[in-house]
């Protein structure tokens, strides 16, 4: 009975990687784009891995003990991550969201047993769109919460389980693709993706170029810029991050929301890949990357979560 999991915890991770070739020949680019499906995690994100290696990290270092409460302020896609690993495991996870994200996410990790407290978007602020202020007023509930609860946070802006866990999908892609890779593009979320993946492909291969995509919005890395309000949601959050490894990088990417929007679009249609707003801009960045200074190579980026969370936006 090898083959039988002891829990959905074993589901997690060893995702597929698919050739875009229809979406580049459609596009009329010369050059690779491969898809890694993270979305085929059992929580249908990639912040599946973070959540699990988040509440390992804890567990090893002694921060919690079955029956604590956990807190963490999410987009909806570390929670729910969040949300099966404590649920598994017997902790109490309590996430904090803002009222900007789709409530497909809330209502997924309210199934998965966690309290969901959404918070106000800022005055001001576009529904469906979540800012930079929109997320600090969602930090400080967290940060609330967690006194008043004595609850250990699972801060995914500083764990190194957020890392370790995205180390794994980098082993991965090099494994899968037998190295033949030349460049991986990452929106900047809370970079654990982006630092963890790029570490592990430059540490087999210096040469691979990592670049780092941000919303056109809410450009804090590359050319600060724009008025912060943006609708790819999960990223671009106009901030420090304090996991982001910068000499990683070999360049920034902006990309639109109507280009993210057309990119999932696009994937959906001519390759059967139904993502989210995040994974339409990293094939709309491969896109640019193999039109400029990636012609003629292979690019790779994340399928982060599935579009069935968004289904209450315009995205589809």
């Amino acid at each position: 009975m090898a083959a039988v999991l002891d829990s959905v915890l074993g589901a997690i991770g060893d995702t597929k990687i698919v050739d875009c070739g229809r979406l580049t020949r459609h596009w009329g680019l010369d050059g690779t784009i491969l898809a890694k499906l993270e979305y085929l995690n059992p929580g249908f994100s990639k912040k599946d891995r973070v959540g699990l290696h988040m509440v390992l990290e804890a567990e090893g270092k002694g921060w919690i003990k079955p029956g604590d409460t956990i807190v963490e302020l999410t987009s909806g896609n570390t929670g729910t991550g969040l949300a099966l690993a404590c649920g598994i495991k017997g902790y109490r996870f309590v996430a904090v969201m803002s009222e900007g994200n789709s409530m497909e996410r809330a209502r997924m990790m309210r199934a998965l047993g966690a309290e969901v407290v959404l918070v106000p978007q800022a005055p001001g602020s576009i529904p469906g769109q979540v800012s930079g202020r929109d997320l600090e007023l969602v930090d400080e509930e967290a940060r609330r919460l967690v006194k008043e609860r004595g609850a250990f946070r699972a801060d995914q802006f500083a764990m190194e389980g957020n890392v370790s866990g995205e180390r794994i999908s980098g082993e991965e892609i090099w494994r899968d693709t037998g190295g033949r890779v030349d460049a991986f593009v990452d929106m900047a979320g809370s970079g654990g993706s982006f630092t963890g993946i790029s570490s592990v492909l430059k540490g087999h291969n210096p040469a691979i170029r990592c670049y780092l995509g941000e919303p056109a919005e809410a450009a804090y890395f590359g050319n600060p810029g724009g008025s912060g309000s943006h609708k790819i949601q999960g990223c671009g959050y106009s901030r420090e991050l304090p996991l982001l490894d910068r000499s990683l990088v070999d360049g920034f990417i902006a990309v639109t929301d109507d280009e993210a929007v057309s990119g999932a679009r696009a994937l959906a249609r001519f390759e059967g890949i139904f993502g989210g707003f995040s994974s339409g801009a990293h094939a709309a960045a491969a896109r640019r990357l193999l039109e400029g200074p990636e012609k003629g190579k292979t690019v790779v980026f994340l399928v982060c979560d599935s579009g069935l969370k968004y289904l209450s936006t315009e995205l589809y």
